[in-house]
């Protein structure tokens, strides 16, 4: 039962690879298509609707947003030629870059701009708070948007040069009018790549065509920052959900770039003289997220007794092996950065004492209520952190059921709202990206105002205070005074366990070099 779907893809994949051989020995080395191998089939196109990378990464190539953030998390203007602010910091005049246009021939305008802005505002976080901020946005001419605020918003360019899910992407005013509440599928952006549709085969490939009307920055790529200049025609993704299959290929010359190689096959990757094992350049958090509407996890006890079961270097050997550097402890914020500190990280250290927190449960209050663990089969690094969660929670004295599905299975059933006798979930295991990760304002996994949080949808009224207070605070130092704070009462409240903090592995053919920084991203990468 097994064996077939794998078979189907490798030969839908070998069937690719055929049809493109023709063109490839006609072509010179530089036309070749860039042959990627990513972390997950792509379910959902729409940037704005899901939080899932995998969309992310697919974001960056088809659109482009006004602000973006450079390898030191700086902001820069991107689609934006620079900005004016006036009236005490209340009045914001954006003009864009003049001959920037849509795939469709379309130019980009200030309206389309709005649009978007708006959309992207009804679905994100960070896009809350500036809406919560704003008085009036409006395009006062097809080259400039105008936001009016009923208070200083410093954070504005970063919050509309975003990383992270999700993603502000500008789109179309018609694309960006659909309500937020519904994915778009109509992929036409500004970005240096065009989606092609009609190529896209579910569990299978997605492909992309260079934008050849898109007009980078002068200025040198870094991250999303910068001049983004696509040097292949054509990208492909070829979905390999199996870890060998997607080694071998990379080996054989198949394909060029895996975003998340298995580390138990690297050792076999690297005795090939053409492939390059690294570390990435980009560090995130691997988290165990908490359904909070729900028993037994609604109980704040209960997910306290189990800081005494974690072992974060049991999760982080399960996901990296013994790769030397590739993962550290974890806390809330991402270490090295100012908002980072060892508040409360005593709860993580030390021996694991699984009677102790039997105890503790059963203390707390927990009644053998089933736990439903949402495990993400076809994603080898969700899967190895799943099972190692499933087996802590089992040693705990928890009576637990674990789902095992694809990746887009798990994104959707994570929406349900319901108890787990009628489809829902208790617990899953997710990441966040390091610039996800440097405050509490864009740290998705932090916010806990209820129904409107990120999946789990915690309730603490608390931490919406403090985050509102790091906010408003006057420097560097006072925000770091309301950061531990923060940590503090994060300790107590649990919205998640954190499982260790990483830097993924990346493996690509020797002949690519200039790999970007950050997320998987196509610009600036080329084949020498």
């Amino acid at each position: 039962m097994v064996a077939s779907p794998k078979l189907s893809r490798r030969a839908a994949f070998t069937t690719g690879a055929v049809l493109l051989a023709a063109p490839r020995l006609a072509g010179a080395q530089a036309a070749r298509p860039l042959r990627f191998v990513p972390q997950a089939d792509l379910a959902v196109l729409d940037p704005v609707f899901t939080t899932a990378t995998v969309t992310l990464t697919h974001g960056h190539m088809v659109f482009d947003t006004l602000y973006a953030l450079d390898e030191a998390y700086a902001v820069h203007p991107q689609m934006a030629a620079g900005h004016v602010v006036e009236g005490d910091g209340r009045d914001w005049t954006i003009t864009l870059r003049e001959g920037l246009s849509f795939h469709d021939g379309e130019k980009v305008r200030g309206r389309d701009c709005v649009a978007s802005i708006r959309r992207w505002a009804a679905r994100d976080m960070f896009g809350a708070e500036l809406l919560a901020a704003m008085d009036e946005i409006s395009a006062p001419t097809d080259r400039t948007i105008r936001i009016r605020l009923k208070r200083p918003f410093p954070l504005l360019p970063r919050a509309l040069g975003k990383v992270t899910s999700a993603m502000p992407a500008m789109m179309p005013e018609r694309i960006a009018a659909t309500p937020p509440g519904q994915q778009v599928t109509e992929m036409i952006g500004s970005g240096p790549y065009r989606f092609l549709p009609e190529e896209r085969l579910a569990g299978v490939r997605v492909a992309y065509a260079r934008f050849e009307n898109y007009l980078p920055r002068e200025e040198r790529s870094s991250r999303t920052a910068g001049g983004k200049r696509a040097h292949f025609a054509r990208v492909e993704w070829h979905v390999l959900p199996d870890a060998a299959t997607a080694a071998n290929a990379l080996i054989t010359n198949e394909v060029d770039w895996l975003d998340y190689p298995s580390t138990d096959l690297a050792p076999v990757l690297r005795r090939s003289r053409d492939v390059e094992v690294k570390a990435a350049e980009e560090r995130s958090i691997s988290v165990l997220r908490f359904n909070h509407l729900h028993p037994p996890f609604n109980n704040a006890a209960i997910r306290r007794a189990l800081l005494g079961a974690v072992d974060q270097s049991a999760f982080m050997t399960a996901a990296f092996g013994s790769e030397p550097g590739l993962w550290r402890e974890a806390g809330v914020f991402l270490s090295g950065t100012p908002m980072a500190s060892d508040v409360g990280m005593d709860a993580l250290r030390g021996a694991r004492d699984m009677a102790k927190v039997r105890r503790d449960l059963a203390a707390a209050g927990y009644a053998n209520e089933r736990v439903v663990l949402l495990q993400a089969n076809d994603f080898p690094l969700l899967r190895a952190l799943s099972e190692v969660a499933a087996d802590m929670l089992r040693r705990a004295g928890m009576n637990v059921d674990v789902v095992g599905a694809d990746w887009g299975t798990i994104t959707a059933r994570r929406n349900s709202r319901e108890p787990v006798e009628r489809g829902g979930w208790s617990v899953f295991c997710s990441g966040f990206g390091g610039a996800g990760m440097l405050d509490p304002v864009s740290h998705l996994g932090l916010r806990a105002h209820g129904t409107r949080a990120w999946f789990g949808w915690p309730d603490s009224p608390a931490l919406e205070q403090l985050r509102t207070e790091w906010m408003a605070a006057p420097d560097e130092a006072a925000q770091q005074h309301v950061a531990r704070t923060i940590q503090t009462r994060f300790w107590q409240d649990l919205p998640y366990l954190p499982l260790g903090e990483y830097s993924r592995m990346t493996a690509y053919r020797r002949n690519l070099t200039d790999i970007p920084v950050g997320f998987p991203s196509f610009w600036s990468i080329r084949r020498v």
